[in-house]
């Protein structure tokens, strides 16, 4: 049956499996299919014409794997490519941003921090999302050197303790009381930025709201899967020890060239 078809999930690297683990969660009849392209990582400081290549590439390995939907679980990658995906191609997309809309919406400060990539930051889609929010003071930080580090594994190091001080520290002081995540790699992070944060900043990211989403698409045009306890597949055309060890040794992971 076409339901029974899969989910197609791709990255620039290992940090959306956050975002199929939400959606996973939600979800967990859905068969997904992960495409982590820690080869080419990041996509943050990357030209928007590589980015799109890089998505339809993407996409296409996805689509020879008869997905369904296919989520694009990169912040950088939907803010510069999806409208190019969306045209080309009949599949649905579902794309990930910043979460600009509840921390703006909720700030008592009317102060909010973005940490993400440049690439999502020089994006003409995040730029017109922030607009709409004048009344608001946006603190945008790049996260220069925080994918790298991730993507090397090195998510507890003291490199990464010192960048998020460095990057965290300026918000802070400027009165923030939201700091959106931008980047599926972030939420990893968590744990960290929690013990540098006041406990009154909330943190948003976009992985539930992701996940929600997907559910809506599905209901309304692509139906559910059938089938009960369906095993994910995980690619990588990188070290699959770094994605296997994020996902707890849990899975399989498939190591490929694409």
């Amino acid at each position: 049956m076409d339901n029974d078809r899969p989910i197609g999930i791709f990255d620039s690297g290992i940090g959306g499996t956050s975002i199929w683990s939400a959606i996973h969660q939600l979800l967990p009849n859905e068969k997904t299919i992960y495409l982590a392209d820690s080869k080419n990582a990041p996509y943050g400081q990357k030209s928007k014409a590589d980015i799109i290549a890089l998505c339809i590439k993407n996409t296409e390995f996805l689509l020879k794997m008869n997905c369904k939907l296919i989520v694009v679980a990169c912040n950088t990658a939907t803010t510069n490519a999806i409208q190019e995906l969306r045209a080309k191609y009949d599949v649905p997309f579902i794309g990930i941003e910043p979460a600009i809309k509840p921390a703006a919406t909720n700030s008592k400060t009317q102060t909010i921090g973005i940490l993400a990539t440049q690439g999502t930051l020089n994006s003409a889609l995040f730029n017109k999302t922030a607009e709409m929010y004048q009344d608001t003071k946006i603190i945008e930080q790049v996260g220069h050197g925080i994918v790298q580090l991730i993507e090397n594994g090195n998510i507890n190091s003291p490199e990464m303790t010192q960048l998020l001080n460095s990057y965290l520290n300026p918000m802070i002081e400027e009165n923030i009381d939201y700091l959106v995540l931008g980047c599926s790699h972030y939420p990893y992070l968590i744990p960290q930025i929690k013990k540098i944060l006041p406990s009154h900043i909330e943190i948003i990211d976009s992985g539930e709201a992701v996940a929600r989403q997907v559910k809506n698409v599905l209901r309304e045009k692509v139906g559910f899967s059938t089938i009960e306890k369906n095993e994910p597949i995980f690619y990588t055309n990188s070290n699959p020890k770094v994605l296997s060890e994020i996902l707890e040794n849990k899975y399989k992971i498939i190591e490929k060239d694409f």
